[in-house]
């Protein structure tokens, strides 16, 4: 029932959302809100969906290798004309024409026994052959109402016996990749969500910067024309107003390319103007790095995909063992077969027939063949063990470091608001004094300004960062830390894969 809700409120929220917003002339977004279009329609999103089905129909193709298959299997007809060498009652051999037809049914049930690598079968059938002459047909029946069989590879490499061990770890390491591909969305999404923001606040800053130097490019000309300022502080008033000027146009066309690229991102493809509603709350807490670690080697795929590897190699070295070397195989069949010249007698008093082979396989002059291949196998094998130490401790310390960055980003944010809140007072103080002429200094505004704009944007890089690293480190430990939990999702929410 959760999934039916799921899949019919999320489609009827999403257009009703857009259809309201249509009739506005502003769309209003928060990060939230891109972070769920993004997961639900991006083309990283639809990838990553079709890649974990993909996956999944694998291992379910895997399990079914294990489960009993019916097959039937028949030629309907099968009819031959050739001239043939037959062997005479005196053992002698002439050419003659033949003409016959045979048509067959076979009914097999096959299980794969994994843990030993061998296969038992069950099976009936019924062949039909009739042999034409010039004048007559004669027609004969051979019934085989039922088969048991066995066979059973000795000193073989058993790849069931492999797949069994590392083919759930795969499906298990691709939903751990498909949730860590909607985290890389999430990333994707504030870069993009904050990129336009940014834009937005450069164009409101240039905006405002323009209409203040506006201001005062004219306040200054009554004063020059009073002779309270000179001729070099008006002209310099007249080049901010020129540059401030050139500054909106290249915002805009900044803010024109960022909205388009979110767009593209997120397949929104209406023509109303987006604003972006900046993030309020953030979430403070203290994450310690052995915890980190510790759900980083439980969650991921990086963590799984070691062992994988491992087991990947150690299972080369036994192939390279097994092949090339003594081998046998041993098959066994035990059943009833019964022919007749008519159908209603081809099941009558069935006969009893076995069957019982060994075959074997002694290589005894290979070159070093055989060894060669077990060195080469076991080389391989020291090198994904030396190459996934290495990755090991690399992945360690990168969550170590993660960790680092989001438990300082409180203060980071703590500092960077403080910062825009004192640069704004003293621009607001340096312009007001400038207004009534207390303060003459050109040079001593526009530092205040430039202090106040880098400031302002300087708070919401910082804010950036806090996202950021916030979804880092859900992605490298796939653990939520806020609501102590790790992250999963559910299979309903996939689609088509039943």
């Amino acid at each position: 029932m959760k999934r039916i809700i799921k899949k019919i409120l999320i489609p009827v929220i999403m257009v009703s959302l857009f259809e309201v917003q249509a009739q506005q002339e502003t769309t209003n977004l928060t990060l939230d809100d891109v972070i769920f279009i993004a997961k639900q329609q991006s083309p990283e999103a639809l990838i990553a969906k079709h890649r974990f089905r993909r996956s999944y129909w694998e291992y379910r193709t895997f399990k079914a290798n294990y489960l009993p298959l019916l097959r039937l299997d028949g030629t309907i007809p099968n009819f031959n004309r050739s001239i043939d060498k037959i062997t005479q009652n005196d053992g002698s051999d002439i050419f003659r024409e033949r003409q016959f037809s045979t048509t067959s049914l076979d009914l097999s049930l096959n299980q794969n026994i994994g843990f030993t690598g061998g296969e038992l079968f069950l099976s009936t059938g019924l062949e039909r052959l009739d042999n034409f002459t010039d004048s007559t047909t004669q027609t004969s029946y051979l019934s085989t109402p039922v088969n048991i069989g066995y066979r059973q590879p000795i000193f073989q490499y058993n790849a069931y016996k492999w797949d069994k061990k590392i083919e759930p770890l795969k499906y298990d390491l691709a939903e751990r990749q498909y949730l860590e591909n909607l985290e890389d969305v999430s990333i994707k999404s504030i870069n993009y969500f904050f990129n336009l923001l940014l834009a937005q606040i450069e164009r409101d800053i240039s905006l405002k910067n323009y209409s203040n130097y506006d201001t005062l490019y004219n306040i200054a000309k009554g004063r020059y024309v009073l002779g309270k300022i000179a001729e070099n502080e008006l002209l310099q008033l007249e080049l901010n107003l020129l540059r401030a000027e050139a500054t909106v146009e290249t915002a805009e066309l900044n803010l024109e390319n960022n909205l388009f690229m979110l767009k593209s991102f997120l397949r929104i493809q209406d023509d109303n103007p987006i604003e972006l509603i900046p993030p309020k709350e953030t979430f403070h807490f203290v994450v310690e790095a052995a915890t980190a670690i510790d759900q980083a080697k439980n969650n991921t795929s990086t963590a799984l995909d070691f062992q994988r590897r491992m087991l990947e190699a150690e299972s080369e070295v036994n192939r390279a063992k097994m092949e090339n070397r003594f081998d046998a195989e041993l098959f066994a069949v035990f059943g009833l077969t019964q022919s007749a010249e008519l159908f209603s007698n081809a099941y009558n008093n069935p006969q009893d027939q076995q069957q019982v082979s060994l075959g074997i396989h002694i290589p005894i002059l290979d070159w070093g063949l055989a060894k060669g291949s077990i060195k080469m196998a076991e080389s391989s094998q020291e090198l994904i063990r030396t190459s996934v130490e290495q990755e090991m401790i690399d992945f360690e310390q990168n969550i170590f470091l993660t960790v680092m960055k989001f438990n300082m980003q409180k203060n980071q944010l703590k500092i960077a608001a403080k910062a825009d809140t004192v640069a704004q007072k003293r621009f607001e103080v340096t312009q007001k004094r400038y207004m009534i002429g207390k303060v003459n200094d050109v040079l001593e505004l526009n530092n205040a300004q430039i202090d106040n704009d880098n400031s302002k944007k300087d708070y919401f890089r910082a804010l950036r960062d806090y996202w950021l690293n916030y979804y880092d480190l859900r992605k490298f430990t796939l653990y939520d830390f806020r609501l102590n939990k790790p992250i999963s999702f559910d299979l309903g929410e996939i689609g088509y894969l039943d």
